[in-house]
């Protein structure tokens, strides 16, 4: 009895050390930033099965994504406390382990896009996972301060898989999604690289608090905010795929995203503030989306309708 205890309890740990690799924390934002695309660009009535397909495959090629990173940052990974317990730098799984694994997924989200939802929103989910890898692990992390500003459109990827899997093509609707997580990215990103400053100096990956300091990197989180805030707004007009509803909950929530931003700005070295500033950023992208999905669905625009006839009759 003693034996299968500790052989199942193993089992669990190496279940579990495979699932911390995905890096499971991220999957969601990443999700939901398509499934909000699927709601707005089938108006509102989206087919639950293609969802579900949709979301599977996009967990699949996210977690392939950040397994391939965990391999290749593997080095810098032991170094930094932070992330020296992971699976690969603690010993809990070797890397050509992590390889299969991660080429595995990547083969489960190219197939079950293909199959269940169409070619398009496989090839895009593809590109995200090689542009993760090569563009932004490979070639701007370790390199550059503008890292995470070009290598944040891997992670804008999502809303295009998810329009593409309702339409088969993109739109500029597509495109402004894709513009929305991407200037979003960097004030997000940006907040938690203040918070671990020092573990990024340690290992010499050039975040831009590390080479440009906390003043000038929280003048670039106030910069991108005051860009990425009113272009929310853009998808009501001039294009005309959200709403009303919307509108509030975009104006709502871009106001406290400003006053975040602004606060940081007065407190560059206040680790609290980019923390709070970081867990922010992440509900306000989780709201924002939910507010589109919502704006989206019949029953909204038929319970704004009836309002508006009580008002202006």
């Amino acid at each position: 009895m003693t034996g299968i205890s500790i052989a199942r309890r193993n089992f669990l740990q190496v279940i579990k050390s495979y699932y911390q690799l995905t890096k499971p924390r991220i999957i969601p934002l990443l999700l939901i930033t398509t499934a909000a695309a699927m709601w707005i660009a089938s108006d509102g009535q989206v087919d639950t099965f293609l969802l579900f397909s949709t979301l599977i495959g996009g967990t699949f090629a996210s977690a392939s994504a950040q397994t391939f990173n965990c391999i290749y940052d593997q080095d810098i990974d032991y170094e930094m406390k932070r992330t020296r317990k992971r699976p690969i730098p603690s010993g809990q799984i070797q890397p050509r382990h992590a390889l299969i694994f991660a080429l595995i997924l990547a083969i489960l989200s190219f197939t079950v896009l293909t199959v269940f939802v169409n070619l398009i929103s496989a090839l895009l989910a593809m590109s995200g996972i090689i542009f993760y890898l090569l563009v932004y692990t490979h070639w701007l992390k370790r390199h550059t301060t503008q890292n995470i500003v070009i290598g944040g459109a891997a992670g804008a990827i999502p809303p295009l898989v998810g329009w593409a899997a309702v339409t088969g093509d993109l739109s500029w609707a597509a495109w402004l999604l894709f513009a929305i997580v991407f200037l979003w990215t960097p004030p997000h990103f940006w907040a938690l690289a203040l918070m671990i400053r020092d573990d990024y100096a340690q290992v010499n990956v050039p975040m831009l608090p590390v080479i440009v300091g906390e003043e000038n990197t929280v003048k670039q989180i106030w910069i991108y905010t005051l860009i990425v805030v009113p272009t929310t707004f853009l998808l009501i007009y001039p294009l005309g795929v959200s709403g009303i509803l919307y509108g509030a909950i975009a104006a709502l929530l871009g106001a406290a995203f400003l006053r975040k931003a602004w606060q940081l700005k007065q407190a560059p070295q206040d680790k609290d503030l980019a923390k709070s500033m970081f867990k922010f950023s992440i509900l306000y992208m989780m709201l924002l989306c939910t507010g589109m999905v919502i704006d989206s669905l019949p029953v909204t625009h038929q319970l704004i309708a009836v309002v508006a006839d009580v008002i202006f009759v």
